[in-house]
């Protein structure tokens, strides 16, 4: 019996060799040559000003935060309202540069609800971390409004967002309105290139500020505060410049080229595969569109095309007939498990865990999709009749 399992890369083997091949010819793996070409790219790719890459999703949320926090004024014990339903290291990137976590509830997107935005706003809130959750882009112009009215920084983690374009309605509704890649409502983007993403690479990420004073000191920070790397000291002869500074303590959190000679050829097709994981999504809206208690997770009409990295449902069910709101969802987990169908959770409510117990019950619509969500299978090695198993095992349970 084949694994059915929940998210699974593809690469392009051999044109990936062949572009790392060119790193190892030219005796360059580290920062800079392919990871220019990379940032290039994806400045093309998406129409954003500015591109540096990283190491992680997770260093340059961390990243952000520290050059707002310094250029901006922030202080110790200042406020970012989140969500509670994410990967941790959303949140944990805040506690990072000792920054409080405020946590708001989400709305039927999965994304930051604004109403539950609104009642946390203090004298404290500096910004706000927006999750795009799967791929949807949630209510992310109105948040966007929200932050311009209260001057609060918008920090767009996108990390499920590669390949993801929005929209925005025209203040004028017969105007209709205009489609870009996301990223454009934000003071700062930052997406990533993990194993399993979209465009995978083994583990790499993006930052795109929209300014450029922002951009020039995430570029000195990511390289340990150092004002020059060591490729731009170099000349065609192989020769260094080799005096440089050190203004300010930093990170080592800049790529290297091994990791974007990956992301240079899967972004290539970026688009056809989210175009083949959208068909999928569209099997499992079929095979559910007549099930009372599988509820799928919509997309806004913010969300003019998903990446649909990930397809979550919830597993609904009668309160009256649980011991607890998870106990359904756990069944049908063990009975697609004894199938050899491996499904995700996605996620955990952060404020279960201790560092964040100080919120708890402050969200209650996260704590109950947090018990009730399942992410189906969804990658691009999946079959018709893959769904379909999927589908009827779970109705067997239900």
């Amino acid at each position: 019996m084949n694994k059915i399992n929940v998210l699974k890369p593809k690469y392009r083997t051999d044109e990936v060799l062949k572009e790392i091949k060119k790193c190892l010819d030219k005796s360059w793996t580290g920062m800079g040559y392919k990871t220019i070409e990379f940032e290039e790219a994806w400045k093309e790719y998406t129409k954003l000003p500015h591109a540096h890459f990283l190491q992680s999703n997770t260093v340059g949320l961390h990243l952000a935060l520290n050059v707002f926090k310094k250029q901006e004024g922030w202080t110790d014990g200042d406020e970012v309202i989140t969500t509670p339903l994410t990967f941790v290291s959303t949140n944990h990137s805040i506690l990072y540069e000792n920054l409080k976590p405020v946590f708001a509830d989400v709305d039927e997107y999965l994304c930051l609800d604004p109403k539950s935005i609104k009642e946390k706003i203090t004298d404290k809130t500096k910004a706000i971390m927006y999750v795009g959750m799967g791929g949807n882009a949630g209510q992310l112009n109105e948040i966007k409004s929200i932050c311009e009215h209260h001057n609060l920084k918008l920090i767009l983690d996108a990390a499920h967002m590669s390949g993801t374009y929005t929209r925005e309605s025209a203040p004028d509704p017969s105007w209709g309105y205009t489609v870009c890649h996301c990223g454009w409502e934000a003071d700062v983007t930052v997406f990533s290139f993990q194993a399993v993403k979209n465009l995978p690479t083994a583990d790499s990420g993006m930052i795109c500020f929209k300014e450029e004073k922002y951009d020039k000191l995430a570029r000195q920070l990511s390289w340990l505060g150092i004002d020059k790397d060591t490729y731009s000291r170099s000349d065609n002869e192989g020769s260094y410049k080799w005096r440089y500074d050190v203004p300010n303590v930093g990170f080592k959190y800049h790529g290297n080229s091994i990791m974007a000679s990956i992301g240079l050829v899967q972004l290539k097709y970026l688009d056809e595969d989210n175009d083949k994981r959208n068909k999928i999504a569209k099997i499992y809206d079929e095979l559910l569109k007549d099930e009372k208690w599988i509820q799928k997770i919509e997309n806004s009409w913010e969300t003019h095309k998903s990446s649909k990295h990930l397809y979550q449902v919830l597993i609904r069910a009668p309160k009256r007939l649980l011991n607890s709101p998870s106990e359904k969802r756990d069944k049908v987990i063990n009975k697609l498990y004894e199938n050899q169908i491996y499904p995700g959770v996605h996620y955990v409510n952060n404020i279960n865990y201790p560092m964040y117990k100080y919120a708890k019950g402050t969200c209650p619509n996260a704590e109950w999709y947090s018990n009730e969500l399942i992410t189906l299978p969804i990658h691009l090695d999946l079959t018709k009749e893959d769904c379909v198993k999927v589908i009827n095992t779970i109705k067997e349970v239900m």
